[in-house]
């Protein structure tokens, strides 16, 4: 069997899409009015939820994928908190060239999004902060959204 021969029996075991690893590339939370702030606690905060995908070619086969989040929470017209996140993964994806966006783009953050909603909750609590369930995102609309800006401009 020739190393060409080796190389794709190889590849044919693996699974067309692989994360290989998941990390936290960036994370802040600020609360710049504690701990006066946590008085005005009596109702639920408003909370503004922006997100972004992006995607990056590495070399060959593997890709990174980034979910980015940021999330503000006003009470009484106060910022009560800030944070920002992103986390990242580093992926392996064999698929055909049509499918290459979608599985980037939406299959991978939707694999990613459970540890992000996770590390979410987790750090308000661990930040003094009411917990905060993010709900589900519809990523195949986001990427949609986004074609859709980017034909306008």
């Amino acid at each position: 069997m020739s190393d060409n021969e080796a190389q794709n029996a190889k590849q044919e075991n693996l699974p067309p899409v692989m994360i290989h690893t998941q990390y936290i590339k960036d994370f802040s939370l600020e609360i710049p009015n504690a701990p006066e702030i946590f008085r005005e606690l009596t109702s639920a905060p408003r909370i503004d939820v922006q997100v972004q995908v992006n995607a990056h070619h590495m070399h060959d086969n593997f890709h990174t994928v980034s979910l980015c989040y940021t999330l503000n929470g006003d009470i009484n017209d106060k910022k009560l908190f800030i944070l920002e996140l992103e986390y990242s993964a580093v992926v392996s994806v064999d698929v055909p060239e049509e499918h290459l966006k979608s599985v980037l783009m939406v299959e991978i953050p939707r694999m990613m999004f459970p540890f992000v909603r996770s590390i979410v909750a987790n750090s308000m609590i661990d930040g003094g902060l009411p917990p905060i369930m993010l709900n589900p995102i519809d990523f195949a609309a986001l990427l949609n959204n986004r074609e859709q800006n980017n034909k306008k401009q």
